[in-house]
């Protein structure tokens, strides 16, 4: 077997012609890979197989003459039959020398194409049986062999123009050959083809033919060549204008060396240039990061402008456009971190484990924004802290309270002094990630001015179609917030703008009750406060029923904040008695009975159910911004001519549900027991206690009628019942909101019976089970219904002195 090894392709001797030697029918074979050897051509070789040695040895004894044939499949280290091609080149061996390393090089020149016959494998060498081919002349004076001979000569010179390695000596002999075979033989050689295009060559006798296919050849390699040189040129090009960069950057550098500026420019340069790069920002932004940079180079380094300009760019290069910090999409272990830093709120925590499990379930879903709607310290803030630690995001709190211009949200423009991004950017540049939890608190309590209306600018923040291109005036360009999770809180939703509230899901978080909170305090807010005050866990005990007395006599919230302060305090006294007696001191145990040495008189007076039935006063149930309360709706009849008077500072809701429930009341007069001459000699006053506190909604329309109906019939009010519900002169109650914390209410006051309207029985569903143990509940549709259950039989007027007398006498 032959091998190859760096061979020089040789040029054809021209003075060479058609060899007159006879070829034998039966010659040496010596198999070729990666090479194809025509006639005329004189090739090196090395040898370096056995039998492919044996073959040369025995072409040297006998006539010098061997048989060349390509092999199909140059791994095949024994080619056979199969594995050689049918068209060889019959060569002379001109000259062999033997290496150290055993294998020998030949110097062999082609004589004529010859059809391998038969192949004999058996003995030392291969043997062929071949069959010479006589290849016929071109014919004269042809205009297309002149043509294509012409071709032939220009497309080698082309090529070897366009980069081709063909040697001067190779293109001299093809400028002088006019023989269509040789010139198509000489050419291919110097194309190197594969080995199937090359033997394809080999196979067509025909000049003619041969060289026509060899034409077809130049020209696709000149194609390529030619697409070489373009990709060659324009990276040259591109290698050139780097260098000239270069070059004149270190002549800049002199020159600023020379003006006693130094390279401090020009390291800053370099360093916002690198910063640049490694942002990964996108295409727009980065193409805009480096057209300002080119800008400041320009600059001088003390104008005005450049500090503005740097500050642009250290905002740019330190705003993370593709650090995102890994979700945790555990849904177990965000279940449980919930659970540790919260104590109930269930379907808070199964909402948020549902967006978990959409995320888990698709990389970038577009979901909706929560918004947690609740009275103060329930806990809306810490569970945007909790959420964020569950998925393993950073959290970033940005207070929306009083927020009155537009740009604290878009950013100003660089144009103004003092310019800086919008609060979401800056939020993102501190939390170093692009994707963080966001909590707009109190987004309730935004407010518009002449410099804007926020509320406005957050419609693109909060709208998941829109976000992903939120454009901040100061950087200038756009910012993907897609990828960042926002949840938003307020006290109320009445305030928030209709279109911002639209884009928001809505989570109501109501008040907690004294169980909830006991636990609350047991779990987490006395373990807290200890630490705070630098005392042990065994220092202070609080007994159930005394945490039970904080929660009832030195609290009245919705919430846990004036709880945990309230522990705070004795836990300071706990704190001082420590450092004050030092190694005598022993763990205090807090009880009903000592609290009041820690906190001094309750503070709170729990207005409990009525000791007695009575005429014209009813318990009503009202809704405030820090939970549930209860209130007693008080009504007289006094002399006068039927009007209503209304105080306690209502509202024009709350007059008007009077108003509703008064002419009800008149136009049931017969029905529910009521003397004409009383409506038309009587004036009716009600009034709600607590004059200062402003009181309104439609809510305590039952209560106000109940109210009006016990003092015109004369009928008491069961004093363990408590009511509301909206009444319509129909007398139909209709449904009312804020039912969690009036119920509360009444069980914190120790009432029994709650009158709700029909439709409010679904509100039950998410009750807390105590409360639904502790109270009966009473559905209505209509105010005869609550007549019936709230007011007690007809008690009779009592007799007057001068009556008596008259009866008497």
């Amino acid at each position: 077997m032959e091998d190859i090894e760096d061979f020089p392709v040789a040029a054809a001797d021209s003075e060479i012609t058609e060899p007159l030697i006879q070829i034998p029918s039966e010659l040496p074979v010596l198999p070729l890979r990666d090479i194809v050897i025509y006639p005329f051509m004189i090739v090196p070789l090395f040898v370096s197989r056995d039998r492919s040695i044996k073959a040369v040895e025995e072409a040297l004894v006998e006539n010098r003459m061997i048989l060349l044939v390509s092999q199909k499949d140059v791994n095949k280290e024994e080619p056979e039959q199969d594995d050689l091609y049918q068209m060889g080149t019959v060569a002379i061996i001109m000259r062999m020398l033997k290496l150290p390393d055993g294998r020998i090089r030949i110097l062999i020149q082609g004589l004529s194409r010859c059809v391998v016959d038969s192949v004999n494998g058996k003995g030392d060498y291969v043997k062929a049986t071949v069959t010479p081919i006589s290849e016929p002349l071109a014919p004269e004076n042809s205009l297309e062999v002149e043509a294509l001979v012409r071709n032939v000569r220009g497309s080698m010179e082309r090529a070897a123009s366009l980069g081709k390695n063909i040697s001067p000596e190779v293109l001299a002999i093809i400028a002088n050959l006019d023989d269509a075979g040789r010139l198509a033989d000489l050419s291919a050689s110097n194309l190197e083809l594969k080995v199937e295009d090359a033997q394809r060559i080999l196979d067509i006798s025909d000049p003619v033919r041969r060289l026509r296919r060899v034409n077809e050849l130049l020209n696709k390699e000149i194609d390529v060549l030619t697409v070489q040189q373009e990709i060659n040129t324009q990276a040259r090009a591109d290698i050139d204008r780097s260098q000239r960069e270069y070059f004149l950057r270190q002549q800049l550098k002199a020159i600023q060396a020379e003006l006693g500026e130094g390279n401090e420019l020009y390291e800053e340069i370099e360093l916002y240039r690198n910063k640049i790069l490694k942002a990964k920002m996108p295409e727009n932004a980065e193409e805009e990061s480096l057209r300002q940079l080119k800008k400041l180079e320009r600059m001088h380094p003390d104008t005005a402008e450049t500090a503005t300009l740097r500050n642009w760019l250290d905002i740019m290069t330190d705003l993370p456009w593709s650090e995102a910090s890994k979700d945790n999409l555990n849904l177990k272990k965000a279940e449980k971190i919930l659970d540790e830093d919260h104590y109930g709120l269930e379907r808070v925590k199964e909402r948020i484990v549902e967006s978990l499990a959409v995320r888990k379930l698709r990389e970038k879903p577009k979901g909706s924004i929560l918004c947690l709607v609740g009275p103060p310290g329930v806990g809306k803030t810490s569970l945007g802290r909790s959420v964020a630690r569950a998925l393993n995001r950073k959290f970033m709190r940005l207070s929306l309270g009083g927020l009155h211009d537009e740009a604290e949200i878009r950013g100003h423009r660089r144009t103004y002094v003092g310019a800086m991004p919008g609060r979401l950017i800056q939020a993102i540049q501190q939390a170093g990630t692009n994707n963080p939890l966001i909590m707009l608190d109190e987004i309730d309590k935004v407010g518009a001015d002449f410099r804007g209306d926020p509320s406005s600018a957050l419609l693109e923040v909060l709208d998941p179609e829109q976000n992903s291109s939120f454009r901040d005036n100061y950087l200038g360009v756009t910012f993907d917030l897609s990828n960042v999770m926002f949840m938003t809180t307020a006290n109320m939703l009445d305030t928030i703008q209709p279109a911002l509230r639209d884009r928001m899901e809505v989570i109501s978080l109501s008040g907690y009750t004294e169980e909830e909170k006991g636990e609350i305090a047991k779990r987490h807010l006395i373990p807290k406060q200890i630490e705070e005050n630098g005392l042990e866990k065994a220092d202070v005990k609080f007994d159930k029923r005394a945490i039970a007395g904080i929660v009832s006599e030195y609290t009245q919230e919705a919430g846990l904040r004036q709880l945990e302060r309230e522990i705070g305090k004795v836990c300071r006294k706990v704190a001082r008695s420590k450092a004050e007696l030092e190694g005598d001191f022993k763990p205090i145990r807090v009880t009903v009975e000592n609290l009041k040495t820690f906190l001094r008189a309750p503070k709170v007076f729990s207005e409990g159910a009525l000791k007695k039935d009575q005429i014209g006063i009813v318990t009503g149930l009202a809704w405030t911004a820090v939970g549930g309360d209860i209130l007693f709706i008080e009504a007289l009849m006094t002399k006068g001519k039927g009007k209503l008077q209304l105080t306690g500072q209502l509202g024009e809701v709350m007059q008007e549900s009077a108003q509703a429930a008064f002419s009800y009341a008149k136009s049931r007069a017969a029905e529910l027991g009521i003397a004409d001459e009383t409506l038309e000699n009587y004036d009716i006053h009600i009034h709600l206690p607590e004059g200062a506190i402003p009181k309104d909604g439609p809510s305590a329309g039952i209560t106000m009628a109940t109210a009006m109906v016990s003092v015109l019939a004369r009928r008491p009010v069961r004093k363990d019942v408590a009511m509301t519900g909206e009444i319509t002169l129909r007398g139909n109650v209709l449904p009312i909101g804020g039912v969690k914390e009036k119920l509360l209410a009444a069980r914190r006051a120790k009432l029994k019976t709650v009158i709700l309207p029909e439709p409010n029985r679904r509100d039950l569903e998410d009750m807390p089970q105590e409360v639904l143990d502790d109270l009966t509940f009473i559905f209505v549709e209509n105010v005869r219904q609550v007549f019936e259950v709230a007011l007690r039989e007809p008690v009779a007027l009592k007799s007057t002195s001068k009556e008596k007398a008259a009866k008497v006498g």
